[in-house]
């Protein structure tokens, strides 16, 4: 019982009863003390005005549950007199003698409650309890699906959502918690990628640093007292390739973590930018426009343009061609090569950290973070980076971002 009466629906439903029971309890009070007082003498006059005779209004005996209670009686139910309902009085006149007066009334109606005033408020109780009931109920049952809904959620069903129907501040708090949900959804989605992103890398980087490491030792070991030069280049190979390994993953540590400032993002011009880069590798430029402009962050831009340049050309035969314009509101660069091309399944895998192609070896340089950090640095610009293999043999690496506005 104790749990019945805890419910949100049974609270509110008694509160409305008791309410309209305690306000009809006043109107009938309030109702009840400006009526007239009953009749208690009675006094008869002549034409002239004269007293010819006075008396007092009779007790009623008998109960009468189809009669109205008369507005000048006694409070309490209806009652039937010698002659019938209504008052009736016995007058002495001036004369010596003694009248009997009866003022019948109308019969009741069966509209009208036999026992007065308590009877009419019972069933108004009874009325307001029966109409107010389902509005109740309906309103709570939504809240109570709310609550289901919320120990879900907080179970760890993070799935869970909200019947959010009506326009009331049911459906609005319903909208909102949806919201909310969605967002710490896919913040919890994000943070599982970048943990599991975290461990891959740390993983991959533990075994790509071994191998270097490993390189330089055996050379240390295999110089003896009289280094030769070819030892001494094979170890600055070997650091150097270390020093880059350790820029690239503390780079793609950063690019991962979404809150990392990575610098101050200003317009910067693509065509000064690949025109450097590509004089740096030796490689053709072509512009068809005189400024492409983008907003980011210069030295990112600059490490993007870079890795596809390496790229192509540790693996590519020929010259290499890169190709700047505008299409839309993006600025499109294309870096093609003369090599081998990309296999079409291979395409997306390839941006992945630290995978190679089948059959490259580690003295072809690199360790398969390079073009994984070009789609980090265009995913922070709003851009995207694809590959795709060149009718004439090669491929075609194309990185779109979007333009200054």
């Amino acid at each position: 019982m104790r749990v019945f009466f805890k419910r949100l629906y049974v609270r509110i439903w008694l509160a409305v009863v008791l309410a309209v029971a305690v306000l009809t309890l006043l109107v009938g009070w309030a109702w009840r003390a400006t009526a007239e007082p009953p009749l208690r003498e009675v006094v008869v006059r002549n034409v002239a005005g004269e007293v010819i005779g006075k008396g007092r209004v009779l007790a009623k005996r008998m109960p009468d549950a189809a009669s109205d209670q008369d507005e000048d009686d006694e409070p309490g139910p209806p009652r039937r007199g010698r002659f019938g309902a209504g008052p009736e009085a016995t007058v002495q006149m001036s004369d010596g003698q003694t009248l009997h007066m009866h003022m019948p009334r109308p019969p009741g109606t069966p509209w009208r409650a036999p026992f007065g005033f308590f009877w009419t408020l019972g069933l108004v109780a009874v009325a307001v309890a029966l109409a107010i009931y389902p509005i109740v109920r309906r309103l709570t049952r939504r809240l109570e699906a709310l609550q289901v809904g919320v120990e879900r959620w907080g179970n760890g069903d993070l799935s869970a959502r909200m019947p959010a129907g009506g326009d009331d501040e049911v459906g609005f708090l319903a909208q909102r918690f949806n919201r909310a949900a969605e967002q710490i959804e896919g913040l919890m989605k994000t943070s599982d990628a970048l943990l599991a992103s975290q461990k891959s890398l740390l993983a991959n980087a533990s075994h790509e640093l071994r191998s270097p490491l490993t390189r330089i030792r055996m050379g240390l070991e295999l110089m003896g007292s009289t280094p030769g030069q070819a030892a001494k280049d094979e170890i600055t190979r070997n650091i150097a390739e270390l020093d880059q390994l350790i820029d690239e993953i503390l780079l793609a540590s950063r690019l991962d973590a979404q809150e990392a400032n990575m610098g101050t993002v200003e317009p910067v011009d693509l065509v000064g930018l690949c025109a450097e880069e590509c004089a740096r590798s030796h490689a053709t430029l072509d512009v068809d426009a005189t400024t492409v402009v983008v907003p980011g962050v210069a030295k990112l831009l600059r490490r993007a343009v870079r890795n596809l340049l390496e790229n192509a050309r540790r693996y590519a035969d020929g010259e290499t061609t890169v190709v700047l314009r505008q299409s839309g509101s993006e600025a499109v660069l294309q870096v093609n090569d003369c090599g081998p091309g990309v296999p079409p399944a291979l395409a997306e895998r390839i941006f992945e950290p630290f995978y190679r192609l089948p059959g490259a070896s580690e003295r072809d340089g690199g360790v398969g973070l390079g073009l994984a950090l070009v789609k980090s640095i265009a995913q922070r610009h709003g851009g995207s980076v694809r590959c795709s293999n060149r009718a004439g043999g090669g491929a075609c690496f194309e990185l779109r971002l979007p333009l200054q506005r």
